[in-house]
């Protein structure tokens, strides 16, 4: 009977639907962990396939491959540690599960099932997967270890069976990714599992982007009581060695690699510069452009582009009319040449000319509206996109979620775009977030230390600057108030009453919730972006696109 067992953590970044490629990362931290004196090498939840697959882990055809893929997989890792993996699999009841494999001696040793299939915010596992009967210990070199499933540790039946029938420690594999304070969250349900078990427990999270959702890392290990011995970097793939230790009191965790964890806004920042970089790379993109307006939004998302992607690969495009400011046009260059990207200069006064013209018999009789307003949006648009499609440039769109949320864009105007980087970021934190980065800089940041984001572009009062003199405040509530409602009704699902209680004006409340609601059709359209709150736009919130209910209160 052993008294000491090491398990080679690999905290990595798979790619959907990228089978080999995600067997090769495996494998790779499979021989670090062989040449590190392993027992066994753990890769976290549905990493075969990458997480969320989606609809894909249901394809006949593909779950055929993810089985060829781990057969051989286990074939290539045959001499030295076992290795354990998530994937889909079908079970001997013939019905799809999300699965934890692992493989010894050439061959799938045991495969156990995820008890607790997630079907809120982002998840739909219960539409794609099927429940299994909860499973005991899988025995490695000698050692009981409880493989609970990421969602099986956030109550406590499947840990309490795992316990009661002879787990040793726990192996707890993961797919969980970013909002804000999530390490708080996840922290708080492992320490219980650990206190009702007594058992020392081994939290195992993936990194990086897909889609909308960023994968965080920031794995750990806790021994009974809820003491912390090992914490992984939050955003970074990293492979760790933990040691666990046969005392008269059981196995205990030796204090292994801490990394502490940076605030709420480095980690939202990390998590836009993650998901750009990780959409474009696992895309095929390598270059983007935006509409650089000299205003804020358009700058913050310039900033993120170069700290993900490099100066080099970073396009700014000023469309100026008529309405655009002498100061717009300083602040969009000055921000440009801050960031050392490229900077065009493209008027589109003549194309708007020409579409006057055009239109000019149609409208006769009518007086300008908002119609001419959006016709210069999509102007820009349109030529952005000619751009993008010329030089195989990923277009960026650059609307906040306070914009996002009541419907102040255009729609194929400055809506047009592939990716949006701070679609889940309120526009009061859009100035924080514009503030922190001017004096903050990490080594994972390609673009340059200090102020790129002059302090007038995030003083001056925000405009789309369409007609004379518009400011945003003309159509909107200011900002702090319109954030504060739609936290209310967005983030907490409040009601109009509860607007009222804190503090805000009813017809304002009212007005917001209009425009969220009519909105709902420009979401269904808009850019992905990166997941910052447990209620962004997709997924976290599915609202019908008609709908003529309005809260009463």
């Amino acid at each position: 009977m052993t008294d000491r067992f090491r398990i080679t953590l690999a905290q990595l970044n798979p790619t959907v639907g990228d089978l080999a490629g995600n067997a090769a990362k495996a494998r790779a931290a499979w021989e670090q962990g062989r040449d590190a004196g392993a027992d066994l090498v753990a890769l976290p939840e549905m990493f075969i396939t990458g997480y969320q697959a989606q609809d894909l882990t249901v394809k006949p055809a593909f779950v055929a491959a993810v089985r060829d893929e781990i057969e051989s997989l286990a074939e290539a890792c045959a001499d030295g540690p076992a290795l354990t993996i998530g994937g889909p699999s079908v079970g001997e009841d013939l019905r799809l599960h999300n699965s934890y494999f692992t493989l010894d001696g050439g061959q799938i040793a045991s495969v156990v099932h995820k008890y607790f299939l997630p079907n809120f915010n982002v998840f739909d596992e219960v539409r794609l997967f099927s429940r299994d009967m909860m499973q005991g210990p899988v025995a490695v070199r000698g050692v009981r270890i409880g493989m609970p499933i990421c969602e099986d540790t956030w109550y406590p039946d499947v840990v309490e069976a795992l316990e009661e029938s002879g787990a040793e420690f726990l192996l707890v594999p993961n797919g969980s990714p970013y909002f804000r304070d999530k390490f708080e969250t996840r922290l708080n349900h492992m320490v219980g599992r650990v206190i009702e078990s007594r058992l020392p427990l081994i939290y195992l999270n993936m990194v990086g982007g897909q889609d909308d959702q960023v994968f965080d890392g920031g794995s750990f290990v806790l021994n009974p009581g809820g003491e912390n011995v090992v914490q992984l970097p939050v955003f970074e793939e990293v492979v760790s060695h933990v040691d666990l230790e046969r005392t008269p009191d059981g196995w205990r965790a030796l204090p292994g690699d801490f990394t502490q964890h940076p605030g709420d806004m480095e980690q939202d920042w990390r998590v836009m510069v993650t998901g750009l970089r990780d959409y474009m790379a696992k895309t095929g993109f390598a270059k983007v452009l935006l509409g650089l307006s000299g205003g804020i939004d358009s700058a913050i998302v310039a900033t993120i582009a170069v700290d993900a992607l490099g100066a080099e690969n970073v396009r700014c495009v000023m469309l100026p009319s008529e309405y655009t400011s002498e100061a717009s046009l300083e602040d969009a260059k000055a921000v440009a040449e801050a960031l050392g990207c490229r900077y065009d200069f493209v008027p589109i006064a003549a194309t708007r000319d020409a579409v006057t013209q055009t239109l000019a018999p149609l409208f006769e009789g009518t007086e300008p509206d908002l119609t001419e307003e959006n016709i210069q949006s999509r102007i820009r648009g349109l030529l952005l996109m000619a751009l993008s499609n010329k030089f195989g440039e990923m277009l960026l769109t650059t609307g906040n979620k306070s914009e996002v949320a009541v419907g102040y864009a255009t729609i194929y105007g400055d809506m047009a775009g592939g990716y949006n980087p701070i679609k889940d970021m309120y526009k009061t934190r859009v100035f924080d977030a514009c503030r922190w980065r001017n004096a903050n800089h990490r080594d994972w940041m390609k673009g340059p230390s200090g102020e790129v984001i002059a302090e007038r572009i995030i003083d001056k009062p925000p405009s789309a600057e369409l007609r004379d003199d518009q400011k945003d405040s003309d159509s909107l509530p200011d900002y702090p108030v319109l954030d504060g409602i739609l936290k209310i009704l967005v983030d907490e699902d409040g009601s109009i009453a509860d607007c009222v209680a804190a503090g805000y004006d009813r017809a304002d409340a009212k007005k917001v919730e209009h425009l969220l609601y009519i909105s709902e059709y420009k979401r269904f359209q808009s850019a992905p972006g990166p997941r910052l709150s447990n209620r962004a736009f997709w997924l976290d919130r599915r609202y019908p696109i008609v709908n003529r209910w309005r809260d009463p209160s």
